[in-house]
């Protein structure tokens, strides 16, 4: 199946049927992506504090469909492997956790701990511990991300982005761009580097227009 992300990713028969799940609207993790997290609510110091006592330390990130207290959560997820740890003086945890494999969740309950546990499934995500190498638009990509920043004036550092290999350009950009609920949950249920990059296109592409278009609104 080739090589893996790192020294320390799991195998596929080595994930778990159940991990802990993380339900937290508008934070996208993919396969080969970093996303870091403040944890400070007592049940998810306690999860992180089990999964640490875990050989694989995976955490199930996955977005809530609505905001309601029963949230109902999307059927699939991205599993992260804590991959950087530190605690801080008024109580909280940094943690740091880099995307392995996408789940499928077939159910959750709440455990002992207050936090959900979710038995999930990996089977249709094999190929996610692997690191794509398909091909991607990346010009179209980068010219169009250079619009969208410029329309909402954010700083970027370009250099560093000509540097980032395809799948982790595609990856950070879904990641820390500010898209919708509906947006994130799409770009990581896209099948593939390639189909998701078209999709980050057209996603920056509708975002451009509709900023623009707001912009002339106040003029």
């Amino acid at each position: 199946m080739g090589a893996s992300r790192g020294p320390f990713e799991p195998e596929y028969s080595e994930l778990p049927g159940q991990i802990p799940v993380f339900p937290l609207s508008g934070a996208l993790l993919l396969p080969g992506g970093r996303l870091p997290l403040n944890i400070f609510e007592p049940r998810y110091l306690s999860m992180v504090r089990d999964v640490m006592a875990q050989p694989h330390r995976l955490i199930g990130m996955i977005q809530s469909r609505d905001d309601s207290e029963d949230e109902k959560l999307f059927d699939v997820g991205c599993a992260g492997r804590i991959s950087s740890y530190s605690e801080t003086d008024d109580g909280r945890m940094l943690i740091t956790l880099s995307g392995t494999s996408r789940f499928r969740l077939l159910d959750c309950d709440d455990g002992a701990a207050g936090y959900r546990l979710a038995s999930v499934s990996w089977s249709e995500f094999k190929s996610d511990l692997v690191p794509c190498e398909t091909e991607i638009s990346r010009k179209h990509l980068i010219d169009v991300l250079r619009y969208y920043f410029k329309l909402k004036g954010f700083t970027v550092d370009w250099d560093h982005i000509q540097n980032c290999e395809d799948e982790r350009l595609v990856s950070t950009l879904s990641m820390i761009c500010p898209f919708e609920v509906p947006e994130k949950q799409a770009l990581l249920e896209s099948v593939d580097l390639t189909s998701r990059a078209e999709l980050l296109i057209a996603i920056l592409e509708m975002a451009s227009h509709s900023e623009h278009d707001d912009q002339g609104a106040k003029h």
